[in-house]
């Protein structure tokens, strides 16, 4: 799978996004080992705190399938254009959680406009489960 052809499931993915509050739509698109690609949209609430973000729907809907292994996300976002929308801290540590440090992040603004970053520069030091070995 392309990097153009990722961004482009994000942003078909952000066509689906429910953001009537915010007006700032999302859309992830996730691609495991396998080559499967799980995409996602954010989800708010008025009540705000349960909002979901499209990084971690994307997430979530892969690994309640069994997948657990993962080498790219991109993620597009924003108000009519924009700059380039990168995954807050909660989604950063989440992806880390399956991506670990290699996990390429592709922050897009359009299928041929778009920045690469491999998680560890978004998330240095990143907490995981070796943190927690003993």
């Amino acid at each position: 799978m392309t990097n153009q052809l990722l961004a482009a499931k994000a942003i078909t993915a952000k066509a689906l996004a429910y953001a009537p509050y915010s007006k700032f739509n999302v859309g992830a698109a996730l691609l495991a080992e396998d080559g499967t690609v799980y995409t996602g949209c954010n989800i708010e609430s008025a009540a705000f705190s349960p909002t979901c973000c499209a990084e971690r729907t994307a997430l979530v809907k892969a690994v309640s399938e069994g997948v657990r292994v993962f080498k790219a996300i991109a993620v597009t976002g924003g108000r009519d254009g924009g700059d380039y929308c990168y995954p807050c801290g909660v989604c950063r540590q989440m992806l880390y959680e399956f991506g670990g440090d290699n996990l390429q992040v592709i922050v897009a603004k359009s299928e041929e406009d778009f920045r690469i970053h491999p998680l560890s520069e978004l998330l240095p030091y990143g907490f995981g489960a070796k943190d927690l070995e003993g």
